[in-house]
């Protein structure tokens, strides 16, 4: 299966965590999310492990990369 990227960047809360849950519906190995703020990072966080999934996050300039598996 392939990785599903999810582009946040430049939104605001809910629409990030509501793109991220709405992308782990769909079957994929990984899903990669990109976030450019503290709160869509802490948001989308906590809802992907409330899902019981894991993340990773990287810092990449001004914007976070959420590995999703």
């Amino acid at each position: 299966m392939a990785k599903i990227t999810v582009d946040a960047r430049g939104l605001s809360c809910p629409q990030p965590v509501l793109l991220t849950m709405q992308a782990l519906k769909q079957n994929a190995d990984c899903w990669e999310i990109l976030v450019d703020n503290q709160t869509a990072l802490q948001n989308v966080t906590r809802n992907v492990k409330n899902a019981g999934k894991t993340v990773t996050v990287t810092e990449s300039g001004e914007d976070y990369i959420l590995e999703v598996k």
